[in-house]
């Protein structure tokens, strides 16, 4: 498959229109079940791109009646996995008592996690792919626990393959948990806040968050 295909196999859009630079694949209306929602956040810009879309986000979501825990991964104190594998050994929790600390509870308990970012070198930014990386301590408390999931992402660049490597990743670690992806908000052509804010991807994220 083209690189070409495999963006245009993956958009599927609430009104059943397509934009630009738009991925929201397998998004569902949950109707009026109440959710917590741990939404998790990587951008080192508290006035950033990919904030701008978590405000949005939140914002839907609260108004709708959901609870939603945020948990900004640059500003909080973490530690990278280094795969001592101390959480695996008998009773044993992580060896780093940090932020993670403050998230756990919340993951445990969420019924959703969205996953919000922006663009570094075709990945998660190294702030949340560092969150991520931790969920290895507790994989047994949060494998195929019927969660659902969700992306939101932003990008400088445009090209029709930008994003592709960030899906890839988002969707294996979405299998691997055995949770339920309810769509992907990808917003390319985004390099700073005053791009972002003339588009429509800000009111699309306040959708999705009012949606659900």
């Amino acid at each position: 498959m083209n690189r070409r295909n495999f963006i245009k196999n993956t958009i599927i859009t609430v009104t059943g229109v397509t934009l630009a630079g738009t991925v929201l694949a397998n998004t569902k209306i949950f109707g009026d079940n109440k959710m917590k929602i741990l939404v998790i956040t990587g951008s080192p810009h508290k006035k950033g791109t990919s904030a701008l879309l978590a405000d949005k986000f939140i914002k839907g979501a609260e108004e709708k009646g959901h609870r939603v825990f945020r948990f900004d991964s640059a500003f909080e104190e973490l530690h990278p996995c280094i795969a001592c594998e101390s959480c695996k050994t008998g009773d044993k929790k992580c060896i780093y008592k940090d932020g993670m600390e403050k998230l756990n509870p919340e993951l445990f308990d969420a019924d959703m996690v969205v996953f919000v970012t922006p663009l570094y070198y075709f990945g998660f930014s190294s702030q949340i792919k560092m969150v991520i990386d931790r969920f290895h301590a507790n994989n047994h408390k949060i494998i195929n626990t019927n969660k659902k999931a969700m992306l939101l992402a932003t990008s400088a660049a445009a090209n029709d393959w930008t994003m592709e490597g960030l899906v890839t990743n988002y969707k294996n670690i979405v299998r691997f948990l055995g949770w339920q992806d309810s769509g992907m908000l990808l917003a390319t052509g985004c390099p700073v806040r005053e791009v972002i804010e003339k588009t429509d991807f800000p009111q699309k994220a306040y959708e999705l968050g009012k949606n659900l």
